[in-house]
């Protein structure tokens, strides 16, 4: 099942540095392990916003919600998740 994901983060002004430079850097990595993995295929920055687009591809909505509660960011996330499905004018379909 594949889903367009858009998530716009939000970190908190206060948050100290060091704290912010450790969640970063979790975030990187479970990411980075989700893509490798092919359960995260592509991801993109939207310019200008601290957000991204991404596609998942996953075997259900459940395991889609799990990855993205699993994100270390994800307290501090608003989060749009979009159903794909296939286009009848794709030609590779």
């Amino acid at each position: 099942m594949l889903f367009q994901v858009r998530m716009d983060v939000h970190l908190p002004p206060d948050l100290a540095p060091e704290a912010r430079t450790e969640l970063l850097a979790r975030e990187k990595a479970y990411s980075q392990e989700l893509q490798r993995a092919g359960k995260w295929p592509h991801i993109w920055r939207v310019v200008g916003e601290y957000a991204n687009i991404s596609i998942f591809d996953v075997d259900s909505n459940d395991e889609l919600h799990t990855l993205l509660s699993g994100l270390p960011l994800f307290p501090h996330m608003d989060i749009h998740v979009t159903p794909l499905a296939t286009h009848p004018s794709d030609v590779r379909a």
